[in-house]
């Protein structure tokens, strides 16, 4: 975001957010990034925090039913923020990945009180925007172009085609769909 007309284009303050909420005049796809303040990191925040900054932004959606019943909001937490637990780090790259974190869908179609054992990774909601809005990845080179995982019986948490990184669909029930 080294382009000043662009950066701001596209980098809006959280009571833009809310107004878009309000107005119905959401884009298709939008990242809310707290401030340090309240993004539940240990270091710099805390988990209240971030969860009534989260819990605002909920209540707003709620309060305009027409957009919440086409919205889907993730909430995905950093894994260097120590909300995490030990799992299969997998080689994707040189780089690797990281260990398993919180990852939340908030939606109408979501499938509720369920775990996915899909690996996922931050990625993963580049690749569901790609899939859901049928568009090419962005690069030739990029993590989103790994296939999905193929679940292992053994062990479902191990994707059996390794490197495979999931599109999070398996998160959704879009069977009832209808042109909201």
């Amino acid at each position: 975001m080294s382009n000043d007309a662009a950066r701001t284009a596209h980098l809006k303050d959280t009571a833009d957010l809310f107004n878009d909420i309000e107005n119905g005049t959401l884009p298709s796809v939008s990242f809310a990034k707290p401030d340090g303040l309240l993004d539940g990191h240990p270091q710099t925040s805390k988990l209240g925090l971030f969860e009534a900054y989260l819990a605002n932004m909920l209540h707003r959606l709620d309060a305009n039913p027409k957009l919440k019943a086409k919205t889907a909001v993730f909430v995905a937490f950093d894994e260097t923020g120590g909300y995490y637990d030990s799992g299969l780090i997998q080689p994707l790259d040189f780089f690797g990945d990281g260990p398993r974190i919180p990852f939340i869908v908030v939606s109408e179609f979501s499938r509720g009180g369920k775990i996915s054992h899909t690996y996922a990774y931050h990625v993963s909601i580049l690749k569901f925007i790609e899939r859901n809005w049928h568009l090419k990845p962005l690069t030739e080179r990029s993590r989103d172009n790994l296939p999905n995982p193929k679940v292992r019986h053994d062990n479902p948490y191990v994707p059996g085609n390794m490197p495979a990184i999931g599109d999070l669909f398996d998160m959704f029930n879009f069977k009832n769909r209808d042109d909201r």
